[in-house]
């Protein structure tokens, strides 16, 4: 749930769990105006059919992983924090981090001014961080902050209040960064991975909003997933259909339920405390809440589910990861 399993069948993008994007956060730093936070989680530490823990290994070498930031209402890229990871004969991995601006981010590729080079990821309960002029970077396995009943909504939302995420964990990206590279005023931000293909980098998952992926199958969630949220329009009538069904929509209101949820961004404004879904998301936020009641056209409200304990009130923020 949330964005956790995008790939067909509950499943991962090209059956790669380092390759799901599974939540995004934005938020402004506590005790400091000019700076906000964005997380980028991605790799579910668990499958859930068959049940059984993914690879050891964080991150993809071969994958490209993207903070995207539209700054002027048009939903195109035009800042993006890039990061890549380098393995090593050990076993361990580093990561690269990188700002690209302009043409350079609305495109793809791992290119870019280079911030923080060669972070040791963080593999165990010590959150390895870097600073770097204005910028504060982490990479490395950590508590999933996400909270969520799974198999209440699979059981035709009876929910009891059972949190499937309270024990796993994620491969979180943390960034903290100027407000004046965001601007002043809202922004859009998304978050995306790619993967190297000879010369050409393919985008495998993308998103900012919880569990959009359950309104798609076969072709259209492959299209979905491989496109830029400015082409967003084309899917509204593929949300809005299942939205008829799942929360029995008449057809104009669920195309209007459709359009609160496209384009997949999520609206940040760096000047006020985050609030999900009308300005950014803290790790806090009920996500799963705001998602189950348009999922339900406001017939279940809640999931029973609150917040997790292990959460830290200074960076990186998320947890340390369970059995480390």
């Amino acid at each position: 749930m949330s964005h956790h399993y995008s790939g067909p069948n509950f499943g991962f993008p090209r059956g790669d769990a380092r390759l799901d994007f599974t939540d995004l956060y934005a938020f402004p730093k506590l005790g400091d105006a000019s700076k906000s936070i964005l997380v980028m989680n991605v790799h579910p530490s668990h499958v859930v059919d068959p049940p059984g823990p993914t690879t050891a290994e964080p991150f993809a070498p071969e994958a490209l992983y993207e903070i995207r930031v539209d700054t002027n209402g048009d939903s195109i890229a035009d800042l993006a924090y890039r990061v890549r990871f380098l393995a090593h004969e050990d076993g361990s991995q580093t990561a690269t981090l990188r700002r690209a601006e302009g043409e350079q981010a609305s495109g793809k590729g791992d290119d870019g001014q280079v911030i923080v080079e060669a972070l040791q990821v963080s593999t165990d309960g010590d959150a390895r961080v870097v600073e770097a002029g204005d910028y504060r970077f982490f990479t490395g396995w950590r508590s999933d902050p996400f909270f969520f009943d799974v198999h209440g909504m699979v059981n035709d939302q009876q929910f009891t209040g059972d949190d499937f995420f309270a024990d796993k964990n994620v491969c979180g990206i943390v960034l903290e960064v100027p407000n004046s590279d965001l601007g002043d005023k809202q922004i859009s931000v998304w978050a995306r991975t790619l993967i190297g293909e000879g010369e050409d980098w393919v985008q495998t998952d993308r998103g900012a909003l919880p569990a959009q992926a359950v309104f798609l199958i076969g072709a259209e969630r492959d299209a979905y997933m491989g496109a830029e949220p400015a082409e967003d329009d084309r899917f509204v009538s593929v949300f809005a259909h299942s939205l008829e069904h799942t929360g029995r929509y008449t057809p104009e209101a669920a195309r209007r339920a459709a359009r609160t949820l496209l384009p997949d961004v999520m609206r940040y404004d760096p000047t006020h405390p985050a609030s999900f879904p009308s300005t950014g998301r803290s790790i806090t936020d009920d996500a799963g809440d705001v998602f189950v009641a348009i999922f339900t056209n406001g017939k279940v409200t809640e999931d029973k589910v609150g917040p997790h304990s292990d959460l830290l009130g200074e960076f990186p923020y998320l947890g340390p990861p369970h059995n480390a």
